[in-house]
């Protein structure tokens, strides 16, 4: 109890500070008069009201942030936000249950792109826009933008830091303060997607199309503004410029400052995940564009390498825009797209899954194992690119990958239970766990998740929030440990 009283006057300041978010959308309901104001002003003023209460009420019990407090906020964070964020959706779309509207809450803020709604051409301008900026505020995490907020307000931000990022990225220092360290990597955020929304709009995209698109791209979310998704635009131009701001975003953000700040490429040399990402995708984009022709999915090559390629970079870095129904493809095709979804994101980009850098530890320590086999006495460290692995971080990875791969089966296990056929459950886990979007069968890229049951949304949307929180930080909280004193 003493934890959660604790965090209760943080969680309203974020609270607060989430109220912000909502002028975006109250600003573009006046510019495009959709007649949405007042339902995205009552909103403001019920998360406003919402935050400000909470803070108000347990001010008192406001003192320094333990370590374990860290895991409960950032829990906190990413439900509660979920939950206001319903609130103009439920006002503005007819019919929608609370259930769905969380569905597509969550799915937004953890980057998933999973999406309940249809008819997305005639959404309102601002609940669109809503959305969109839903995933954008996921991308990087609205916690590491506290970190950057909140020590004004006299709270610090390392524990929550240290908690909401993924892999080695924890322990990278930028700046010698943690809130510089969240400030620039903000900064390359905003301009990767100011850069992306200007190359969206020359590419021919309207200016509300190419902001949509670009909070998306950036964050990896695959929201779309409309039902066929980038399909609608039928532009190679637009699918390239998607494509080149999507590898990006699945790199490590870290890496992309120190380029910019050292105005040298030299550090996604250095990066050993950079390389791996853009060796893996790249290939795999010629040798499915490859199979595609030769399979006669397609006519000529070409257009084969321009729909396998679009498609399997959304996927891979887990975005989520698809440009044709891939699950009309032969199954390995799609399947392979699932896999890379699994492993391609950097640490420390907007991807999930378990990140480049765990896939490649893995497959060190893999070899390393069969070498003792042979030669029981030989010392060989592990290495990614010139640093030592030690055996705690090793260890750390094969428990992350077992977990990760329990929560895959157990999940799955239980959709197969509600009557969902083997592969629908199974692909719609692994989108939703890896925060990819769209999976096969009933949640292909034809459909959406619209068809499933309320206990079939909830496990999806746990499976979402297991993602883009690595497991761990949710998982800890069930455990004695945690809450003991």
């Amino acid at each position: 109890m003493d934890k959660v009283l604790r965090v209760m006057p943080v969680m309203g300041l974020l609270l607060i500070m989430f109220s912000t978010a909502y002028l975006g959308p109250l600003i573009t309901s006046l510019i495009y008069q959709d007649g949405y104001l007042a339902d995205f002003g009552l909103a403001l003023t019920l998360n406003l009201g919402a935050g400000v209460a909470l803070w108000l009420t347990t001010r008192r019990f406001q003192s320094g942030l333990r370590p374990a407090d860290g895991y409960l906020l950032v829990v906190l964070a990413w439900t509660g936000t979920a939950a206001s964020a319903t609130v103009p959706l439920l006002l503005s779309v007819e019919g929608l249950s609370f259930t769905d509207a969380y569905f597509e809450t969550m799915s937004g803020l953890t980057t998933t792109g999973a999406t309940v709604l249809t008819q997305l051409d005639t959404l309102p301008k601002s609940v669109n826009l809503w959305r969109h900026l839903l995933n954008w505020l996921g991308g990087m995490g609205i916690i590491v933008l506290a970190v950057a907020i909140l020590p004004l307000l006299g709270i610090g931000g390392r524990q929550l830091y240290r908690a909401e990022t993924p892999g080695p990225i924890k322990e990278m220092a930028l700046a010698p303060r943690i809130t510089e360290t969240a400030k620039r990597l903000w900064y390359v955020y905003a301009g990767l997607t100011a850069a992306c929304i200007v190359a969206l709009w020359l590419a021919g995209m309207t200016w509300f199309d190419a902001i949509c698109h670009a909070f998306a791209a950036l964050s990896l979310g695959g929201f779309a503004t409309h039902d066929e998704s980038v399909g609608f635009f039928d532009s190679a131009l637009i699918e390239a410029v998607l494509m080149v701001f999507m590898l990006l975003a699945a790199m490590n953000f870290a890496t992309h400052f120190l380029a910019w700040r050292d105005k040298s490429l030299k550090s996604y040399r250095r990066d050993a995940e950079a390389p791996a990402v853009l060796g893996l995708v790249l290939t795999s984009c010629i040798a499915i564009g490859w199979f595609l022709w030769g399979t006669g999915t397609y006519p000529d090559f070409w257009m084969a390498l321009r729909h396998a390629s679009f498609n399997l970079v959304s996927i891979a870095t887990d975005c989520g825009f698809v440009s044709v129904d891939y699950g009309q493809w032969p199954v390995f095709a799609p399947l392979w797209m699932l896999f890379l979804s699994c492993v391609t994101a950097s640490s420390g980009s907007t991807g999930g899954g378990m990140k480049m850098i765990r896939f490649l530890i893995v497959c060190r320590q893999s070899l390393r194992e069969m070498v003792t086999l042979l030669h029981p006495y030989a010392m060989r460290p592990l290495k990614i690119g010139a640093m030592a692995v030690s055996n705690n971080v090793i260890f750390s990875v094969l428990g992350f990958i077992t977990l990760y791969t329990l929560s895959i089966v157990i999940l799955t296990l239980l959709l197969v239970a509600s009557r969902l056929d083997f592969v629908s459950s199974f692909s719609a886990i692994i989108a939703c766990i890896n925060n990819a979007g769209p999976g096969l069968n009933e949640v292909g890229p034809a459909t959406n998740f619209g068809g499933l049951t309320d206990f079939q949304t909830w496990i999806c949307t746990t499976a979402m929030l297991l993602g883009r929180l690595e497991l761990f930080t949710l998982l800890v909280l069930f455990t004695r440990a945690f809450w003991r004193r």
